[in-house]
């Protein structure tokens, strides 16, 4: 139950120190608006440390290992071994009911605190000051400079706070087609004709659940019995939660984030028709999509195997507390044997930075994900024709790719041969993409969206074709794959390897690059690696 102090204390005596990685800048292109209303009210979610850390470490090396039986927990497992310790979120609840704050809910497993209370209140608390803003598109929101600050008796217990800033914080990573010029080509695929032409193992993927986070738009029931009933598919099982006061909300517009929600649901129910598909619905915040994503992992109703995020944005535009604090979701995931696949950008290698560099996007830029980035494909009646790197630069975008500035190279990359940042330094980091699909709007998915068809592509497509993938494999296999890389990297040849092409900085070569990673799937093959037939 909620619990509320009575009496407020001055939080202003409380011996504090800065949190680290908690700092914060205003973009470059926002302007200062105004104050914040004092009675406004606002919820923070506190992340708290892992007090098992150690033990953690062996349950994920156990969990990711490329040979041999994977061993993953299960969710009621993880959590007491690996949830949040009482004593830790005690000494949160008295220090939020000091400062006059709320308690909302507290989740050992996803070891997390939130509370609420007015926006002086929250300010005060965490050592801030919060202003209104208005970015350069219109954007209203609200933010932050600087870092946060906790008392010391917290240090090392607090590791994240989440909500005091709600800006805008991640994209939708789809693209839809243009009307080509004279001298172009044009097609679409339904999701159905790329998965046969990849080699997809038979199967529906019955018994599985993919979880989709979605950070706006919606979708509407009628726009997916229509679909599905054009394809002579039955319609999958689709049940929305709401994270955070998020909702299936369709706008009516494919210009929306709609094309983004029913381009997960179509690409991934039409390949996986008999998984269960569950949309996680949150803000476009830090805190929304953290807590999105905790809230599938630990999801002991719906209990999904498969998450697929097409949601991102550079690296730079994280703080370092959401960095750590998604990637140890992310290796939450690992050790639950939970696949998680995310869209690798769509601006090629510079995901959209302004700054001359390369960025690559997070959080498919995290080591505990399947990064999966965008080809154009030509299929015929043979198969596939030809299949080169998505840069169609500036019209319709390019795949993203590159080395992360923020995350050292994985043991798992160590043989892949990724090259130095083309940054100054060239720093030799995590690799981007791991993986790559059907990218290209102008070879895309036939979808259908707020009452009409539509062809949709990016990386956003990618995620939920490789989460189809993975849906159908677990069926076959009767366990969960769980993390993939360490598998797939120790059989690159399981994978189409791409060699034409280029992002921007990075070009494509025999072997890993950074703009399709390992390549493209070939199913039969895939299945080979992991030890699972591919046909009954």
């Amino acid at each position: 139950m909620p619990t509320e102090s009575h009496a407020m204390n001055d939080p202003s005596a409380i011996p504090r120190l800065a949190l680290v990685g908690s700092e914060r800048d205003v973009p470059l292109d926002a302007t200062r608006v105004g104050e914040i209303a004092p009675d406004e009210r606002a919820s923070v979610t506190i992340v708290v440390r892992d007090p098992n850390a150690p033990q953690r470490a062996a349950s994920q090396a156990a969990a990711i290992s490329a040979t041999g039986e994977r061993v993953y927990l299960t969710r009621e497992t993880f959590a007491s071994v690996h949830g949040a310790s009482t004593d830790d979120l005690l000494a949160v609840e008295r220090f939020a009911l000091a400062c006059g704050l709320i308690v909302r809910a507290a989740s050992p497993a996803r070891r997390s605190i939130v509370v609420d209370g007015t926006l002086v209140d929250l300010a005060a608390a965490f050592g801030t000051s919060l202003a209104r803003y208005r970015a350069s598109d219109g954007t209203l929101f609200r933010g932050r400079t600087g870092p946060l600050h906790i008392p010391n008796e917290l240090d090392g217990i607090i590791t994240g706070v989440f909500g005091l800033d709600d800006r805008p914080q991640a994209r939708a990573q789809f693209r839809r087609a243009v009307r080509p010029a004279a001298n172009a080509t044009a097609v679409s695929y339904t999701p159905t004709q790329v998965a046969a032409s990849y080699g997809f193992p038979a199967g529906d993927g019955s018994g599985q659940t993919i979880a989709l986070v979605e950070l706006g738009g919606g979708y509407a029931p009628s726009d997916l019995a229509t679909y599905f009933a054009n394809l002579g598919i039955a319609t999958p099982t689709v049940t929305s939660v709401s994270v955070d006061g998020g909702a299936n909300a369709p706008t009516g517009s494919p210009q929306s984030a709609d094309s983004e929600v029913l381009l997960d649901i179509e690409v991934a129910g039409a390949i996986a028709p008999g998984a269960t598909i569950v949309a996680y619905f949150a803000p476009n915040t830090d805190q929304g999509f953290l807590d999105a994503i905790t809230a599938a992992i630990h999801d002991t109703t719906h209990r999904p195997q498969i998450l697929s995020i097409s949601w991102g944005g550079p690296e730079s535009n994280w703080t370092s507390q959401a960095l750590t604090a998604f990637d140890n979701a992310f290796a939450d995931a690992a050790t639950l044997g939970v696949t998680v696949l995310c869209a690798a950008g769509d601006n090629g290698s510079s995901d959209g930075v302004t700054d001359g560099l390369a960025h690559v996007d997070f959080p498919a830029s995290s080591p505990h994900v399947l990064a999966c980035g965008g080809t154009r494909l030509a299929i015929d009646a043979t198969g596939i024709a030809s299949e080169r790197v998505w840069n169609d630069a500036p019209s319709t975008g390019a795949t993203g790719g590159g080395i992360s500035d923020r995350f050292d190279l994985p043991t798992w990359q160590a043989s892949a041969n990724v090259p130095p940042s083309a940054n100054a330094g060239g720093r030799i980091g995590r690799g981007v993409p791991d993986v790559a699909g059907d990218a290209d709007p102008q070879t895309g998915y036939a979808i259908f969206v707020d009452g009409a068809a539509s062809v949709v592509g990016g990386t956003s497509a990618v995620a939920p074709l490789w989460a189809a993938l993975v849906a159908r494999l677990n069926a076959r296999a009767a366990q969960p794959l769980g993390f993939l890389n360490p598998r797939l990297y120790a059989n690159p040849s399981a994978l189409r390897d791409i060699v034409d092409g280029n992002n921007g900085a990075y070009a494509a070569a025999i072997g890993w690059d950074a703009c399709t990673g390992l390549g493209t799937p070939d199913g039969t093959k895939i299945a080979a690696a992991f030890g699972i037939a591919s046909s009954a």
